[in-house]
């Protein structure tokens, strides 16, 4: 059977698909291309946005985070006597032991003291003689002067036995305030009250050698006014013009869990401790009741009060380095722009500003490392006017 030949294939249509072929061959060489390229620039346009650092910003805010100051102070009584005895001797009673409750002018205790006693017996009795040699001068020139007319005696002779009675006056006087002198040291030989109070210290017994003045041993007894107490407290330097006379303070006590008292600034040292930067105030405290004893451990906290209110951010936006202390702002180009601060007060989470910032400033919140100067950045949330910092939920304390 004879086998059946094809026609052969003309050399155009040959030339026509190879055309063709090469057309396409070419088409997806160039979509490929060009696919690839706008890939890549995809690729880099995603890269560049994602080296734009997206930042949340706040505003500061101006609003007074604590508006009061926690020190520690120290108790005192009001009013404070060390009582010491004005005369030497022997204690020969007392009368008054430490707790007692006393008034002004009681007799707590007697001291015994023959050597006083004796010296005063003896100025009382130089006394009467000196009182009697005046007397008699006085009565001599009294019988002088009657002789004189007879010329019985010389105006010398006169003259003489004035001077003499004038000797023997100022004699007298002396002798007078010397018996007065004695009698008042007498007096203190019984030691009384200065004032209404509790005896909080007894250092002394019957028997006990005591010597006058307040230079050799303790006191003999300490009387305290307690019904109003004095409160000192050291205050930074720093602080000093936001605490006023007058200002309130409320006091707590660890004895008294859960309890409070009212105290008031009265007064304050007007100078500055070299060693601890702090200025020494005192506060008035009732203590009618008597619940609160001198010497005590109180917690105070005053109550500041400023003329401007300062602005805090939170302590995240802070950034130390070799700079010094600064925060990170969004101008309104998107662009960083670092400002220096100086810090009033660390209060935790934030932070009071003495300086450096305006309310209108834009800072970053937790800005990242590596940021710089004149950086472009991408603030999150642009919609609208930033927060302040007091009403992120991020960041409140």
């Amino acid at each position: 059977m004879p086998t059946e030949q094809r026609p052969p294939v003309s050399r155009r249509r040959l030339g026509i698909f190879g055309v063709l072929a090469c057309g396409a061959l070419i088409v997806v060489v160039v979509t490929g291309i060009r696919s690839r390229e706008e890939a890549s620039a995809k690729l880099r346009e995603w890269t560049d946005d994602q080296a734009v650092p997206t930042v949340a910003v706040a505003l500061p805010d101006a609003r007074a985070l604590n508006a009061t100051l926690d020190l520690p102070g120290r108790l005192e009584a009001y009013y404070r006597a060390p009582i010491f005895a004005r005369v030497s001797g022997y204690l020969k009673s007392w009368s008054a032991d430490i707790g007692a409750r006393v008034k002004a002018g009681q007799v707590i205790a007697e001291i015994e003291a023959p050597d006083l006693d004796q010296q005063l017996l003896q100025a009382r009795a130089d006394l009467a003689s000196q009182e009697a040699s005046a007397k008699l001068s006085e009565a001599t020139l009294t019988r002088r002067k009657s002789l004189l007319a007879s010329n019985f005696v010389s105006m010398q002779e006169i003259d003489e036995r004035t001077a003499d009675l004038s000797n023997k006056k100022a004699a007298v006087n002396s002798g007078q305030a010397n018996v007065e002198r004695l009698e008042a040291l007498a007096g203190f030989k019984k030691i009384t009250v200065p004032f209404d109070g509790v005896v909080t210290a007894r250092d002394t017994d019957v028997g006990a050698l005591i010597n006058a003045g307040g230079g050799a041993g303790p006191a003999m007894f300490v009387i305290s006014d307690i019904s109003k107490l004095r409160v000192y407290v050291n205050i930074p330097q720093t602080y000093v013009p936001a605490i006023r006379i007058g200002a309130k303070a409320v006091i707590t006590m660890p004895e008294y869990p859960g309890r409070t008292f009212a105290a008031t600034v009265e007064a304050s040292s007007q100078s500055v401790d070299v060693n601890s930067g702090t200025t020494r105030m005192q506060l008035g405290l009732d203590n009618s009741s008597g619940e609160l004893m001198p010497g005590g451990y109180a917690n105070v906290r005053l109550s500041l009060q400023r003329d401007t209110v300062p602005l805090h951010i939170p302590a995240s936006a802070l950034i130390f380095n070799q700079s010094g202390l600064r925060v990170a702002t969004v101008g309104s180009d998107d662009r960083v722009l670092f400002k220096t601060v100086t810090i009033a007060r660390d209060l935790g989470r934030e932070i009071e500003l003495g300086s450096g910032l305006s309310p209108e400033d834009r800072i970053i919140v937790a800005p990242p490392d590596g940021l710089a100067d004149g950086d472009q950045v991408r603030v999150a949330g642009t919609k609208g006017k930033p927060a302040k910092v007091s009403e992120r939920p991020d960041v409140k304390g």
